[in-house]
């Protein structure tokens, strides 16, 4: 790509917090694809078109300084912050409670973001627009936005909410729903480890997700739609090879934060993630959940853990949901029958409770799969289960997508 080319990237630049693993920052979803663009096209490739308050406009002028883009910051008396207790809780928003006048960009190429506190109308050749169940939620061309080829991105949540479609509609079925509900040219439907569904024309294509050591999800849509843009909008790339650069680009910011640049792409070890049969008939197996619950800390990540398993369409034996408190006559009997009517066992190990331990080590002798979330203990401490091929996850979201993927290979 030459260093004229150049894309507008438009929608909200927000304060982001996360607990754990720490994290401040100003990006949201605009601010983020910028710099994912700027890093893989270098010094003016990009435009930022977005809101900015006083707090936040110094970061982003620092920002556009060292990465080399244009920024375009509109002065309002404050801006959203979103602050998360993990990556996979849905996050806290402050929002200001005000609507600011709308963004207006025109170019030759366009990134359009759906926004919490605002909107954009945006006139292109050619367009990328990411809803996000934005303000309003509402179609690509209903603010009089207007593109001579357009292209959504978005997952099949947000496509099933739109389009009022439900479940049992396939991913093509969806797909042109969408398009047809935007007046788009082509839509890339997300589909989380499933990778993505892309629809151009009569066109229709698979993209897969890839396999990383660690997974830090806050954003990861966003750099998705940045490359896919770039490729798309810019570069010409057909609406498939794009979306896979952009599956690719997602794995290195998933597994280091950091955004990839052309090196980056080519050397990445890619392995895709692949579901076996019976996942892809339906079947979804039952993950048993080992963990101490006698504390009030120990019963919230039990639930934070079952709450995030489900979400993924997996089924949760929880002995304290499922069993309850009780005597060893009582529940060891009912516990252990859980893990023979299990798949795999996730097992939250701080404090290497005996229990779990024994119900960690049961599972193994039975041959289960073992995730086993475990961010406090030693190494000597845990060489019985390293030893036993569980698999050891320090990162908590890290560890729920470990379950998720070791589940599609069952």
């Amino acid at each position: 790509m030459t260093a004229a080319a150049r894309i507008e990237v438009v929608g909200g630049a927000y304060e982001e917090w996360c607990l754990r693993p720490s994290w401040h920052e100003v990006f949201g979803s605009a601010g983020r694809a910028a710099s994912a663009v700027a890093a893989m096209a270098g010094e003016g490739s990009v435009s930022l078109h977005c809101h900015a308050d006083e707090r936040t406009l110094s970061v982003l002028e620092a920002r556009s300084a060292l990465e080399g883009t244009r920024l375009v910051a509109t002065a309002v008396p404050a801006i959203a912050s979103f602050r998360y207790t993990h990556a996979l809780h849905r996050p806290e928003v402050k929002a200001p409670g005000l609507i600011y006048p709308p963004l207006f960009v025109t170019a030759e190429s366009v990134l359009r973001f759906g926004m919490l506190d605002a909107d954009a109308i945006v006139h292109g050749r050619r367009v990328v627009y990411d809803p996000q169940g934005g303000l309003g939620g509402e179609t690509f061309n209903a603010n009089g936005s207007s593109a001579d080829e357009l292209f959504v991105v978005l997952n099949e949540r947000e496509a099933r909410a739109a389009t009022g479609l439900g479940d049992d509609v396939s991913a093509l079925e969806l797909a042109r729903a969408t398009r047809s509900l935007h007046g788009a040219r082509g839509v890339v439907l997300k589909r989380g480890p499933l990778g993505a569904f892309v629809l151009e024309g009569d066109m229709t294509a698979a993209v897969p997700a890839f396999l990383t050591e660690t997974v830090w999800k806050i954003g990861s849509g966003d750099v998705f739609a940045a490359h896919f843009a770039l490729s798309w909008a810019v570069e010409g790339l057909g609406a498939a090879d794009s979306a896979m650069r952009a599956s690719l680009a997602t794995a290195i910011y998933c597994d280091g934060r950091g955004f990839p640049t052309p090196g980056m792409l080519e050397t990445f070890q890619a392995k895709p993630i692949e579901a076996g049969k019976r996942w892809k008939v339906g079947r979804r197996p039952r993950v048993y959940l080992a963990s101490p619950i006698f504390t009030l800390a120990q019963l919230w990540l039990v639930e934070q853990v079952r709450e995030c398993l489900q979400a993924f369409e997996l089924e949760v034996f929880s002995p304290y949901h499922d069993v309850g408190y009780g005597s060893a006559d009582d529940v060891v009997e009912l516990d252990l029958d859980g893990i023979h009517i299990s798949d795999l066992v996730f097992a939250i190990a701080d404090g290497l409770d005996s229990g779990t331990v024994y119900e960690v080590g049961y599972a193994r002798a039975r041959g289960l799969p073992v995730v086993v979330y475990c961010e406090n203990e030693s190494s000597e401490d845990l060489k019985m289960l390293e030893g036993s091929d569980c698999l050891l996850c320090k990162d908590y979201v890290t560890s729920i997508y470990r379950a998720l993927w070791t589940a599609m290979t069952l």
